[in-house]
C-alpha cells in the first residue's frame, strides 16, 4: 500500500505518532468510525439546548476573550462566527509547511472527533474532506502566542471551511506543491460545500495547541532518526581516532549511573565498533591514557538527549489524548470554560528538545574538528586532505559544520521564558510555543547537516585507515559510498554533503546500519513507521 492509498482511522483514543506522520507528510487519508460520528452529534445537541437558554454561556451566547460580557441574540450569532474568524486569521509572513498544516488540521479534527467542542456533524466532516482532498490552507509563520490555542493558524484553517483565504491544492505527482488559489475555487473543485458557521463553532475550530503538538510530533520523528545516526557517527569517530570501545561497556553504564538514554547510546556505540579491526589493532596500546570527553563522554551527552526525547514523547503523548477546547462540553452535557488551551507543557517541551540537540551537535563538532587536527587526529593527514597544503581537505566543511553548531546555539535560546499580555490583558501569560516550535524545525534540519557532517569525516578517516572497519561502520561506508566518493584530491564537497545529509535525514544510513545489527531507536514506536489504524 502506498502512502497515497493508507488510511487512518480517526479515532481520538487511539490516533498514534506514526499516523500524525503519515497524514501531514505522507498524505493518508481519513476515516470516521461510527462511535466518532456519533459523539460528535450527541455533544452538538447539548450546545443548541444551551443556545436556546436564556442565560448566556461563553462561547455559544456570548462575545470572545475581553468581550466576553456581551450577550449576544440569535440574529447576530452567525456574524458572531465569521467575525471571529475573518479577524483572527490575521497572521502575517512566509507560508508554513505543508506538513505542518496537514498536522494542525489533523490534530484539531481529532479533537473535534472526542465529542467535547459542540461542533455540528457536518462542520466536523467538511473539515476531514478538506484533509482528504488535500486542501491546504495557508498559514502564515506569525500569528500565534501558544495561548489560547495557535489562534491565528487556527483561524486561517477555518476561514477555508467558511471558503473564504487561500489555499495549496493537491501536491503533483512529483510533490510539487501548487500555486495559492482562492479557497472558494478550490472547495467547488473538490466538491466541498462551504459551511456556515453556527453557536460555538468559531471557538471550537481555533482553540487548541495543534500547531505546536503537530510541529512537535514532526520533530520527535525526525530526532528519532538524528539522534540514533548520532550514535553511529559518534562511534565512527571513535573508531576513526583510534578511541577505545571499553568505555561503552554495559558494566559502566546502567550499574553505575542508571540514566536509560545513556545505557542505550552506549549499548549502540558498542554494537558499531563490535569486530572492528581499526579498534583491535590498538586494545592494548598504551598511547593514550584517555580519550577526549568529545569520544568518552558520548553515551552521557547522546544519553541525555535521548532521556530529554523521552520526555518531550511522553509530554505529546498526553497531548495527543487531550480535548483542548475553551468552553468545553462535558459529559452531563454542560458547557464550562477552562484553561486548557495555554501551551506552556508544549512550549517547555519545545524549548528542551532546542538545548539539547544544540549540546549533541555542539560535541559532534568537537569530534569532526579532532579528526583535521594532525596534533590530535592519531597520525591522519592533516585536514584528511590528499596532498595537505596543496589540497585543503575538510578545513571548510568544518567550517560549515561550526556555523550550523552556532546558529544552533542560538535557537537553544527557549521563546517559553518570554510573555507578552494580550486581549486588553485578559491573556496576561502567554506561552510563546508556536515559537518554540517554528525555531525546533529548523534546529532539527540543522542537527541532520551537523551530524551528516561528523559522519562525512569520520567515513574520510576511516577510510584512510588501514585496518578494516566494523561490520555495521563498514555497512554505512559502503551505503555512503554508492552515492558519495572517499578521499581524493580536493573537489566540490558541497553536493557530496548535501548527499550525505540527505542519506542522513532520509534514514537511509541508520537503515544500513540496522541491517547488520540491532540498535536502539529513541522512540521505537517510530521504527516500524505503521499506522496503528493498520497494526
Amino acid at each position: 500500500m502506498t502512502a497515497a492509498q493508507q488510511t487512518v482511522a480517526l479515532d481520538p483514543e487511539a490516533l498514534s505518532f506514526a499516523d500524525v506522520v503519515a497524514v501531514a507528510r505522507h498524505g493518508a487519508r481519513l476515516t470516521v468510525p461510527e462511535h466518532v460520528a456519533a459523539a460528535v452529534a450527541a455533544s452538538r445537541e447539548a450546545v443548541d439546548a444551551l443556545a436556546n437558554a436564556e442565560k448566556p454561556v461563553y462561547g455559544v451566547s456570548t462575545g470572545f476573550g475581553a468581550l466576553a460580557q456581551r450577550h449576544i441574540p440569535h440574529d447576530l450569532r452567525a456574524q458572531l462566527q465569521k467575525s471571529l474568524i475573518r479577524s483572527h486569521a490575521a497572521g502575517v509572513g512566509e507560508p508554513v509547511e505543508r506538513e505542518v498544516v496537514r498536522a494542525l488540521m489533523l490534530l484539531r479534527a481529532r479533537t473535534l472527533a472526542t465529542g467535547r467542542t459542540g461542533v455540528r456533524p457536518e462542520t466536523f466532516e467538511t473539515y476531514v474532506a478538506l484533509l482528504n482532498a488535500g486542501i491546504t490552507p495557508v498559514v502564515r509563520e506569525y500569528g500565534s502566542l501558544g495561548c489560547s490555542g495557535d489562534l491565528a493558524p487556527l483561524s486561517a484553517c477555518a476561514l477555508v471551511l467558511m471558503g473564504e483565504g487561500e489555499v495549496h491544492g493537491p501536491v503533483s505527482a512529483d510533490g510539487t506543491p501548487s500555486a495559492p488559489v482562492p479557497a472558494a475555487q478550490a472547495l467547488e473543485a473538490a466538491g466541498i460545500a462551504p459551511v456556515e458557521l453556527r453557536e460555538k463553532e468559531g471557538l471550537a475550530l481555533v482553540n487548541g495547541t495543534d500547531g505546536m503538538l503537530g510541529m512537535l510530533i514532526l520533530a520527535l520523528h525526525d530526532i528519532d532518526v538524528l539522534l540514533t545516526t548520532a550514535d553511529l557517527s559518534a562511534a565512527m569517530s571513535v573508531e576513526g581516532q583510534l578511541g577505545t570501545d571499553r568505555v561503552f561497556q554495559p558494566d559502566l553504564h546502567h550499574p553505575l549511573r542508571p540514566h536509560p538514554g545513556q545505557a542505550e547510546a552506549a549499548a549502540n556505540m558498542l554494537s558499531a565498533l563490535a569486530d572492528s579491526a581499526i579498534v583491535a589493532s590498538h586494545r592494548d596500546s598504551t598511547h593514550l591514557v584517555q580519550d577526549a570527553y568529545s569520544l568518552r563522554c558520548a553515551p552521557q551527552v547522546n544519553g541525555a538527549a535521548r532521556d530529554a526525547v523521552s520526555f518531550a514523547a511522553q509530554t505529546a503523548s498526553r497531548e495527543l489524548r487531550a480535548a483542548i477546547d475553551n468552553p468545553v462540553v462535558l459529559p452531563d452535557g454542560t458547557v464550562s470554560s477552562n484553561g486548557n488551551f495555554h501551551g506552556a507543557p508544549l512550549a517547555h517541551a519545545l524549548d528542551f528538545l532546542a538545548i539539547v540537540l544544540a549540546d549533541v551537535a555542539s560535541m559532534a563538532e568537537r569530534r569532526t574538528d579532532r579528526f583535521l587536527d594532525r596534533a590530535r587526529n592519531q597520525d591522519l593527514p592533516p585536514f584528511l586532505a590528499d596532498d595537505a597544503g596543496v589540497d585543503s581537505g575538510l578545513m571548510i566543511a568544518h567550517y560549515t559544520q561550526a556555523g550550523l553548531v552556532s546558529e544552533m546555539k542560538r535557537l537553544a535560546a527557549p521563546s517559553s521564558v518570554d510573555s507578552i499580555p494580550s486581549s486588553a490583558m485578559q491573556e496576561d501569560h502567554v506561552s510563546m510555543g508556536w515559537g518554540a516550535a517554528r525555531k525546533l524545525r529548523t534546529a532539527v534540519e540543522n542537527f541532520g547537516r551537523v551530524v551528516a557532517i561528523e559522519l562525512y569525516t569520520a567515513a574520510r578517516g576511516i577510510d584512510l585507515r588501514e585496518d578494516a572497519p566494523a561490520p555495521v561502520t563498514g555497512a554505512v561506508i559502503a551505503r555512503l559510498r554508492q552515492t558519495v566518493p572517499g578521499p581524493g584530491p580536493d573537489r566540490f564537497l558541497t553536493p557530496e554533503l548535501e548527499e550525505t545529509i540527505g542519506l542522513v535525514s532520509s534514514g537511509t544510513v541508520l537503515a544500513a546500519a540496522e541491517a547488520v545489527s540491532h540498535l536502539v531507536r529513541v522512540l521505537p514506536e517510530f521504527s516500524g513507521e505503521q499506522s496503528a489504524a493498520e497494526a
